[in-house]
């Protein structure tokens, strides 16, 4: 997986397809083993999960040796035995050890954003002048441009949108936008994470074990998922508070670090552009530089 990444990471990586690219060889299915899934791994007969879990083994060794050369060729040996191959290690012993939360914390917090979504929810009907769905596009629009006179914006199949950047344009000048934009953000931060998270803690070691996915992205970037620990909002003030759910072991601490525009100073070094090389030696914003120029 790791090495068909190397060698073109915008393709597909799993073993099935790996094994019909390079070895034109059709994978045992585990639908065909189970028979179609209607009985459990266990109730399989001893030979056909030798088989089975045989192929795998067997297979992961013909793409090895198929692709291990094509690693030389490309010079990528070393990013791959001394990168790639230790991170996979390391993200390994990341899921096991799973991060900390406090439930105390998020059930707080869960409180306070169901007051806050309470005292938008009567603002929002005191200027509307009616109780209805918030979350029902057909009402909404029917509150807002029907019956307030609201200017519409883009249209949709079923009329005029009402859509985050609809509201956010007519929020300038309406309060009742504002207020509903409002409402819909504390309703994703508390669906979304408040509530969410608390459901993906690992009874066994109060921990959430997230999956760190190293073969994904074109860019090499790492992705999250199950859940993904890596969206945690950050650009609003109530999304970040939802970080601090995040908590250290008794007796130690959490430390953030970022590497400055790297991508960039990796381009300056690169290419020695001398103005990006003197914007990174003075401390300048290089994207406020670019825009000036």
């Amino acid at each position: 997986m790791l090495a068909s990444y190397l060698l073109d990471p915008a393709t597909r990586h799993n073993l099935n397809d790996l094994a019909w690219e390079h070895l034109h060889y059709s994978m045992t299915s585990y639908e065909e083993v189970t028979d179609g899934a209607k009985k459990g791994f266990a109730e399989v007969a001893v030979e056909a999960a030798a088989g089975y879990s045989g192929e795998d083994a067997d297979i992961t060794l013909r793409l090895a040796q198929h692709l291990f050369p094509r690693l030389h060729d490309e010079a990528m040996e070393e990013l791959f035995s001394e990168i790639e191959l230790p991170l996979a290690l390391v993200l390994a012993r990341m899921e096991l050890a799973g991060i900390l939360v406090d439930r105390d914390f998020l059930a707080g917090l869960s409180a306070e954003f169901s007051q806050h979504r309470g005292r938008l929810e009567h603002e929002i009907y005191e200027l509307a002048g009616e109780e209805f769905n918030i979350a029902s596009p057909q009402q909404l629009q029917r509150i807002l441009f029907d019956k307030l006179g609201l200017p519409r914006g883009k249209k949709t199949k079923t009329g005029s949108s009402t859509d985050s950047s609809v509201l956010e344009g007519l929020a300038e000048r309406y309060p009742l936008p504002a207020k509903i934009l409002s409402y819909r953000g504390f309703a994703k931060l508390q669906s979304t994470y408040v509530d969410a998270l608390p459901k993906l803690i690992r009874p066994d070691t109060g921990r959430i074990h997230t999956s760190f996915n190293q073969t994904v992205t074109a860019t090499g970037r790492l992705s999250s998922s199950n859940p993904n620990l890596q969206n945690i909002p950050i650009r609003s003030e109530e999304g970040r508070r939802i970080r601090a759910a995040f908590v250290p072991a008794p007796g130690h601490l959490l430390v953030s670090a970022d590497y400055s525009q790297i991508e960039l100073r990796l381009l300056a070094h690169l290419s020695r552009d001398p103005v990006l090389v003197e914007s990174f030696r003075r401390g300048q914003d290089v994207h406020a530089r670019t825009a000036t120029e």
